[in-house]
C-alpha cells in the first residue's frame, strides 16, 4: 500500500481555498497563487496526499497566470481525465493517492521538453525545498531538482525515461 492517501485529517486541515480547489474543481484566480513565482529548487508535493508531483526543474514560466511545467515527476502519481466543463474540451489532472483536483494539461508547451503545459493550481500544492527533501521522506527524487549552485542533477534531464508518456 502507498504511503500516499487521503485522510479526513488533511482534507479538514484544508484553507477554503484548497478545499474548494482540490476537492471540488474549481481554479484558483490567475496571477495569485502562491506558487507562481517561486524559483526555489525542490519538489511540488499534493496539499492532500503528500505524494510528489512536480520538479523545479520542470517549472517554467508560460505566462498563463498558474505554474507551469512540463512534465510530473512520476507521471503514475497524476491522473488526466476529459474535462468537457465550461463549454470547453481540456484535459484535467488529478493526483492518483489523493484524488486532488490539480488543473489542466494542455500541448502548447516548450517542444524541447515534450510540448506539454501543466497549468497547476498552487492551492492544490505544498512545496518541499530541496534541502527538506531528505528529511521529509523524498531524497529519492533529489536527482531531479536543481542542486543549490543552479545546475542541474545529473538525473534532471532523462526524468523523461522516468516518468513515461503523460
Amino acid at each position: 500500500m502507498s504511503a500516499y492517501r487521503k485522510t479526513p485529517e488533511a482534507v479538514a486541515s484544508l484553507t477554503p481555498e484548497q478545499y474548494r480547489v482540490t476537492q471540488e474543481s474549481a481554479t484558483e484566480r490567475p496571477g495569485t497563487g502562491e506558487y507562481l513565482h517561486n524559483t526555489e529548487p525542490g519538489i511540488y508535493v499534493d496539499i492532500v496526499s503528500g505524494e510528489p508531483l512536480f520538479a523545479s526543474s520542470s517549472k517554467f514560466e508560460s505566462g498563463c497566470g498558474w505554474p507551469s511545467f512540463s512534465r510530473p515527476i512520476v507521471a503514475a502519481h497524476v491522473n488526466e481525465v476529459r474535462d468537457s466543463s465550461h463549454g470547453m474540451i481540456r484535459t484535467e489532472v488529478r493526483s492518483v493517492h489523493g484524488d486532488s483536483h490539480l488543473g489542466h494539461v494542455f500541448e502548447d508547451g516548450p517542444r524541447e521538453t515534450g510540448g506539454l503545459r501543466y497549468c497547476i493550481n498552487s492551492a492544490a500544492l505544498r512545496f518541499v525545498p530541496r534541502e527538506e527533501m531528505e528529511a521529509a521522506g523524498y531524497g529519492d527524487y533529489l536527482e531531479q531538482v536543481e542542486d543549490p549552485r543552479g545546475e542541474h542533477a545529473a538525473g534532471a534531464a532523462s526524468t523523461k525515461n522516468k516518468t513515461g508518456d503523460a
